[in-house]
């Protein structure tokens, strides 16, 4: 089994030259939808209480569509945006003050355009791979296409290879489930801000409970993470984001490095 993993992904390195000619992917430009951690255009509900770092906004439905956050209308801006004890940032609306309703419009529009960006991109360097069925499997940088749903049903490992700048783009036709309990985990150097999970499904993309999920999710769909699960990027759906007692934490932020002590 582990000889043919290794000539798996050897394939898919030799597949991703002949494609590309040995360039790598280019980064996908999320331009002011990056700006948030959470958006959608339906809804955001959670299941209290979650813990977010980053901003949150609903566009062209008003902020009643933000549910499960005891949203407090911020007064020293004359109401241009929420807060909530479970939001380490700021909580946009399509029907806060000016120049809300302008932000929210420009971020909608850069969130669909990022979406169509991904779907369009030429020239995959899997189809296909494991018939959607990435348990248990390393997938390497580089563009990976499915005309059907990708499923995780126990550790999915992304290696960058030594490259933290790699870019990994996944279209996928279909839904994106990540089974209960089970984790994407980022290995060689791979940063969750460089990893894009475009999804076209009927349903979306949906978590499960205590699952940990790394990277971009753009969605024409629903997202839903279901109890305890975690997730390190954005979550940025073309309809709702519903929420389980969820911790996020957008991908755009510079942890600093930690901090080793020796003792004397």
């Amino acid at each position: 089994m582990k000889a043919n993993k290794v000539l798996t992904i050897g394939m898919m390195a030799l597949t991703a030259v002949a494609a590309h000619g040995g360039n790598p992917e280019l980064p996908l430009d999320l331009n002011s939808a990056g700006d948030f951690v959470i958006l959608a255009k339906t809804g955001i509900s959670t299941v209290p209480s979650s813990d977010i770092t980053g901003d949150m906004g609903v566009s062209p439905i008003t902020a009643s569509a933000i549910t499960g956050f005891s949203l407090m209308l911020d007064t020293p801006s004359a109401g241009q945006f929420s807060t909530s004890a479970q939001v380490d940032g700021k909580i946009y609306a399509a029907d806060y003050a000016v120049p809300t309703p302008t932000k929210m419009t420009a971020a909608i529009s850069d969130m669909e355009s990022a979406f169509t960006a991904a779907a369009l991109r030429p020239l995959p360097d899997t189809t296909e791979f494991m018939a959607g069925n990435l348990s248990g499997q390393t997938m390497t940088p580089g563009l990976h296409k499915w005309s059907t749903g990708v499923l995780v049903n126990s550790t999915l490992t992304l290696d960058a290879l030594g490259d933290p700048n790699a870019i990994f783009i996944f279209q996928i036709s279909g839904d994106l489930n990540v089974a209960s309990s089970q984790q994407i985990v980022l290995a060689g150097g791979a940063q969750a801000r460089n990893i894009f999970w475009q999804v076209d499904g009927p349903v979306g993309a949906v978590v499960g409970t205590y699952a940990h999920v790394e990277g971009v999710l753009l969605t024409s769909k629903a997202i839903s993470l279901l109890t305890g699960a975690t997730f390190n990027g954005k979550l940025l759906a073309q309809t709702r984001v519903d929420l389980d007692q969820n911790v996020i934490m957008d991908s755009n932020l510079i942890l600093p490095p930690p901090v080793t002590l020796t003792l004397i």
